[in-house]
């Protein structure tokens, strides 16, 4: 399976959706970011776009020990605000995305199967769906540094 790695860090999101393409932009800025310096060993940094709930999180591999899962979430604050969730924070059938998709059910899954899951969620503040709007509102693209560093101190680099 491709995704056999102890840590993995999913971007999640559709990029033609405004602020929902959050998630596929920091994977990319995570990628550019370790360019010239050493990956963390057995960590993979995947762009899942708006496939992780089908695809990805309900086909676990048994050498996964953490998820980290980067995506847009509603909760009260200013756009652009990063806060970390636990899948457990995301009440089942509340955490719907731009996909209308349940999340967290998946994701409560995969934590009550031993694996530690950190959702880091960021605050938009324009999900165009169903109008394609490619591109980050500022206050979002400005938030993309600091979920990097957030993630780096997840996977201990």
């Amino acid at each position: 399976m491709p995704y056999d790695a102890e840590t993995l860090v999913v971007g999640c999101g559709n990029i033609l959706f405004k602020d929902d393409g959050f998630g596929p932009e920091v994977i990319r800025a995570l990628e550019d970011y370790f360019k010239d310096k050493e990956m963390p060993n057995d960590t993979l940094f995947i762009d899942a776009g708006t496939s992780a709930t089908y695809h990805l999180f309900t086909l676990p591999e048994e050498s996964w020990k953490k998820l980290i899962v980067v995506d847009v979430v509603d909760f009260d604050s200013e756009p652009g605000t990063l806060k970390i969730f636990s899948p457990y924070e995301m009440k089942r059938g509340k955490y719907e995305n731009a996909h209308i998709a349940p999340v967290e059910e998946p994701l409560h899954d995969l934590a009550e199967q031993g694996i530690d899951i950190v959702i880091i969620g960021c605050k938009p503040k324009e999900i165009s769906a169903p109008d394609v709007d490619v591109g980050l509102t500022e206050p979002i693209k400005n938030a993309i540094p600091k979920a990097i560093e957030m993630i780096i101190k997840e996977i201990g680099v």
